[in-house]
């Protein structure tokens, strides 16, 4: 029997890799020819799915982008033993992109049979676990403390922190809340979890639940992931089945599509059954979080890194970064990208980098005129400031932020006033309504902007979008007001020929 590799996340279902395992399937049968089919997920090269990789003696070899009429060809040419075809790239792991990554966070992706707990534990699947139970809660928190891991959901908060905060917090019972609400533009790195290597995300949830005397764990995850909700809840099934986690058990909740809910406090509110509106600090959640109790909230990827790091040790996870943004940061390009995709690798490499090399350029072939890095709210980056390093500190001296790791580029088409402004329409439509700020402030931007794009009293119109930036930001209870800022005034700074196109004569007139 041959075994064959094709991915079975939703990006590569949207593209038809269904359409090709069933064409396979067919192809064989009529050729009388035996194979085996494991639906894993992606391995983050998103221009190239759907992959399909054959096992051969030598390995695993990889085709791709594969089309269903490309399957008869394919079996022609003696793919199954790995011959050569015009699709052909060859071994995975050899490609130039998964080759100069580090992966830690993502070393499964792409690789197993992510409900198959067979194939996680053959490859180190809870051995982070194990270890946690033999050192103890003191000894994990002080490694995760050393290892240097910050929070990847985009405040970039020192785990180990949160954890010993509220493993000595009074109280009980204690909970683990798992951040999966990934509502920022360009980004997929929590789903790439959730679909291609959910029992890491389980371990994790188990090991902090350890080290801080929880044993209950929830999961919020947003409702637009239809298929990552599936495939975590069966992999949930089959830990339980197993008896894997112990008296540690985790619940499953789904949100109703709210992007404030990403915000912690938000989260909780909507985890209680209330609307997800932001609750003002303190207390913060580690004393006072779900239910009143002592919460540990952590995004997916901070706690599917966990095992890494307590089955590796913090040093060996430490090693790698810059500064104090120590590990790896997975790194989702997308926009108009040549290779757009997940990319994990140590902090350190500079935006250029990321976006001229690794994401080759733009798909359009025009000249890249701005990057938006950390979602929707995120600062615009110019290639002007293409040296900037990928790490916390270097972003945040240039106004920026890393966020949840997404970057979105675009060509020289782009209109950055019409960028800017919808960085104050999101805020509007996305508001819990809570603070006066961020409520009306962003309307106000919005109008003010359109009065800017109309080409009316341009000048007065721009000090006072500047105006309402500083209350936004310094005003707002949570980060979705206080970000809207940095989108709009970064576009505003490195791009201001956009907002003044129309102001040659028009100081006059009047709104």
């Amino acid at each position: 029997m041959i075994r064959l590799y094709i991915p079975g996340d939703a990006a590569a279902l949207a593209v038809g890799a269904s359409d090709v395992a069933r064409a396979m399937t067919s192809e064989a049968v009529r050729r009388g020819v035996d194979i085996a089919i494991t639906r894993t997920g992606s391995r983050g090269m998103v221009w190239l799915e759907p992959l399909v990789e054959v096992e051969t003696p030598g390995g695993r070899i990889a085709y791709g982008p594969v089309d269903a009429h490309d399957v008869a060809s394919l079996f022609d040419a003696g793919f199954l033993a790995g011959d050569d075809h015009p699709l052909r790239i060859g071994r995975p792991e050899d490609h130039p992109w998964l080759r100069d990554q580090t992966r830690i966070t993502f070393a499964r992706c792409g690789i197993v049979d992510p409900a198959s707990l067979s194939d996680y534990r053959a490859r180190g699947g809870f051995a982070g676990l194990a270890k946690a139970r033999a050192i103890g809660p003191e000894a994990i928190i002080a490694a995760v403390t050393a290892s240097g891991l910050r929070g990847r959901g985009g405040a970039g908060f020192p785990a180990g922190i949160k954890w010993k905060t509220v493993a000595a917090a009074a109280g009980a019972p204690k909970y683990v809340v798992c951040n999966a609400d990934e509502g920022d533009s360009g980004t997929f790195a929590d789903r790439m979890i959730l679909e291609g290597d959910p029992f890491a995300l389980i371990e994790g949830m188990a090991i902090a639940g350890f080290a801080t005397g929880a044993n209950t764990g929830f999961v919020y995850a947003r409702s637009e992931y239809p298929h990552a909700i599936r495939a975590f809840g069966r992999a949930l099934d089959v830990v339980r089945a197993d008896g894997a986690l112990g008296a540690f058990d985790i619940k499953l909740r789904i949100g109703a599509g709210a992007y404030v809910c990403g915000e912690e406090t938000a989260l909780l509110e909507s985890l209680e059954g209330k609307r997800g509106q932001v609750r003002a600090k303190p207390p913060l959640p580690a004393h006072k979080g779900l239910f009143g109790q002592p919460t540990v909230v952590n995004n997916v990827l901070t706690l599917a890194t966990a095992p890494w790091i307590l089955a590796h040790g913090a040093e060996a996870y430490a090693n790698l970064g810059v500064g104090r943004s120590r590990g790896t940061q997975p790194i989702q390009l997308a926009g108009n990208v040549r290779f757009p995709g997940l990319y994990e690798t140590p902090f350190g490499l500079t935006l250029g980098e990321l976006v001229m090399g690794v994401g080759g350029g733009t798909a359009s072939g025009r000249p890249v005129r701005a990057v938006q890095c950390g979602g929707p709210l995120g600062a615009y980056f110019p290639p002007a400031l293409f040296d900037t390093v990928y790490d916390y500190e270097a972003f945040a001296a240039r106004d920026g932020l890393i966020g949840h790791g997404g970057i979105v580029v675009f060509d020289d088409t782009v209109d950055m006033a019409v960028q800017a402004r919808f960085a104050f329409d999101f805020c509007a439509l996305e508001s819990c309504g809570k603070c006066t700020p961020c409520r009306i402030g962003s309307v106000r931007g919005a109008e003010t902007l359109d009065k800017v794009i109309a080409g009316i009293e341009v000048e007065a119109n721009l000090a006072l979008v500047e105006d309402l930036c500083h209350t936004l930001k310094f005003g707002s209870l949570c980060a979705l007001g206080s970000f809207t800022p940095y989108p709009v005034m970064s576009a505003l700074t490195h791009f201001p020929e956009d907002f003044r196109r129309l102001a040659a004569g028009s100081e006059t007139r009047v709104s």
